[in-house]
């Protein structure tokens, strides 16, 4: 997920060698203790039934919507939408488990959950249902159970239902970055939040299926489950660096709450790496080091983070794909450290032009992909941490609703670009055949290295 920058402002996104054999022992012992179908970790390696486990993925943060039996739902639509990811190569799925009724302009609804402890069941079972369609195609799943940032109402919801309705806007001109962020930072000091949000972690952790009858912790459709999208200990360099002990605890407390409700599974926080660390390489080293935490995950966002030039795409393009392919190896470096897997889980490029029509060519994304793609095969040829990628973000059979390509409440399209994004930047439509030609080779390239190892 991706947030607009303010103009003046560069906004982010979205003894360490000595403890990492300790680290890896304990995952380990689980991951052998799980039963046949399930993600596996072992040291700084997936694992699914013996073999590696290597993947090519996308996110569709919005499948659990399209599951539900509801005029907001299209149950039809999810299943072309996964035989259409499944006929290009993608096995892997990030999608949301979770979203808060919120005041905050651009959060989607319906959502989840309100403040009261009666969830949202009808969107609990288009979850279902989309887990249901997940597995019955030997895919795997991410879900991830609260945002960082507004538009699934998220952490500052959260605080609104606690601090007596309190809350920024992202992108208010009235509280530029990075106010929403530092604000939100109180999430983490919040007692009454944090317990708020992790009645609903037990909930959905706790789950039996309604469609398959399988508990969720029994489930070997699910890969993993996830703190958050996009948590970081604050904004600005001072709040980040004051906060970090609470990050680092509700971290730490929430993974190890997950995994007492469900060992079978992996847990990871859902972070950006090291542009989610206000630039510190021991913050995204530290909240990655509990053994309760499988994996390392980073996101990478040119367009969002000044490397990209978006009014000079062209003249800009080269030097962007330089520092994404430096920002993905320097992850691989701290995967090594901690003798964990990373996943590259969100990657986005705008069209050419910063334009969001689907005739809009993808000659300069299709660019970034490929460079994204090329860092993950040669890292799988020596067996290295990079285990799988998951692209931002798959809007498939999805359209913009109006000519502004802005989303508005009521709106039932279903983009892989958010709501507070214009519908069409930086997702890949169904008719995106170059794209989707290049995650067709890039799964088959990657099979073949899986297949010799």
């Amino acid at each position: 997920m991706t947030i607009a920058p303010i103009e003046g402002f560069e906004l982010t996104r979205r003894g360490v060698l000595a403890s990492s054999v300790a680290l890896a022992l304990a995952p380990a012992a689980v991951a052998n203790a799980a039963p046949a179908g399930f993600v596996t970790r072992e040291g700084g390696a997936l694992r699914l039934d013996g073999k590696p486990y290597r993947f090519v993925g996308a996110n569709a943060w919005y499948f659990a919507w399209l599951g539900a039996d509801a005029e907001f739902g299209d149950r039809a639509r999810l299943a072309r939408e996964l035989d259409a990811l499944a006929a290009d190569g993608v096995t892997n799925l990030r999608i949301g488990a979770s979203a808060e009724l919120s005041p905050l302009k651009n959060s989607v609804r319906p959502a989840f959950r309100d403040p009261s402890p009666e969830y949202n069941e009808t969107l609990l079972v288009g979850l279902d249902q989309a887990m249901a369609e997940i597995g019955r195609r030997g895919m795997k799943a991410v879900l991830y159970l609260t945002n960082f940032w507004e538009w699934s109402g998220g952490m500052m919801t959260y605080l609104s239902w606690v601090n007596g309705g309190r809350y920024i806007n992202m992108n208010d001109p009235a509280h530029p970055w990075p106010a929403f962020a530092d604000f939100n930072a109180d999430f983490y000091r919040s007692e009454a939040a944090v317990a708020l949000y992790h009645d609903y972690v037990r909930t959905v952790v706790g789950r039996t299926n309604t469609v398959t009858g399988i508990r969720y912790a029994d489930d070997p459709a699910l890969m993993a489950w996830q703190l958050a999208n996009e948590p970081r200990a604050a904004g600005g360099q001072a709040e980040a660096l004051a906060n970090l002990p609470a990050f680092y605890a509700w971290i730490n407390d929430t993974a190890r709450l997950i995994k007492s409700l469900d060992p079978n599974h992996l847990v990871s926080t859902g972070g950006e790496g090291l542009k989610g660390s206000v630039e510190h390489a021991e913050v995204v080293i530290e909240s990655c080091r509990s053994p309760d935490i499988d994996y390392l995950t980073a996101h990478i966002w040119p367009g969002n983070w000044g490397w990209l030039d978006r009014k000079d795409m062209a003249g800009a393009h080269a030097r962007a794909r330089i520092l994404s392919t430096d920002y993905v190896a320097r992850h691989i470096d701290f995967a090594r450290q901690l003798d964990k897997p990373l996943v590259i889980e969100e990657f986005g490029y705008p069209r050419d032009g910063d334009l969001y029509d689907p005739t809009v060519p993808t000659t300069m994304r299709d660019g970034f992909y490929a460079d994204i793609h090329a860092a993950v095969l040669a890292d799988a040829r020596t067996g290295g941490p990079l285990a799988g990628t998951n692209f931002w973000a798959w809007n498939g059979e999805g359209r913009a609703r109006h000519s502004d390509h802005r989303f508005r409440n009521g709106d039932d399209a279903w983009l892989g670009d958010p709501p507070h994004e214009p519908q069409g930047w930086y997702g890949v439509f169904d008719t995106d055949r170059s794209t989707r030609a290049l995650l067709r080779a890039h799964a088959t390239n990657l099979a073949r290295i899986v297949s010799a190892a």
